[in-house]
């Protein structure tokens, strides 16, 4: 499945297909590093929290309304944060397989893998702030 990226340095539109491991995506057009935020899925969950820079997975509904607020919170993060973090939504009502493996019970579930490893886990939905602080308490530089 390819992503479209688009680039916050210069505008340009990019198609991602797989980024090597340790990698992150970058602009072809000016080689600035792209906010890489994409739409996970039960297949492509495994390898989607593999990634050399931190993930946060958010576990949510269409029809959830504070996960609707902190949706475009985490589209900033990933815009501001470009090259040094990830950011994957995981709709639970097209995907229930992967939120029963991690106990997801309420929405919005956000969690945090390094290296593919679980490294934190927040429920429900905070202010920009304080998702930043739980994102540095986690191990983000």
């Amino acid at each position: 499945m390819d992503d479209v990226l688009p680039c916050a340095a210069c505008g340009a539109n990019n198609r991602v297909k797989a980024v090597p491991p340790g990698q992150v995506p970058v602009c072809a057009r000016c080689g600035a590093s792209l906010p890489w935020l994409h739409a996970g899925t039960d297949a492509t969950f495994d390898g989607d929290i593999m990634a050399g820079v931190p993930v946060i997975v958010d576990f949510w509904a269409p029809w959830c309304g504070p996960c609707r607020v902190i949706g475009p919170v985490l589209e900033e993060i990933a815009r501001e944060r470009a090259g040094h973090v990830r950011v994957v939504k995981v709709n639970v009502d097209e995907n229930p397989q992967v939120p029963g493996r991690y106990q997801v019970q309420g929405i919005p579930t956000l969690l945090l893998f390094r290296n593919g490893q679980l490294a934190g886990r927040q429920v429900g939905a905070l202010p920009k702030a304080a998702l930043l602080a739980w994102l540095d308490r986690s191990g983000e530089p």
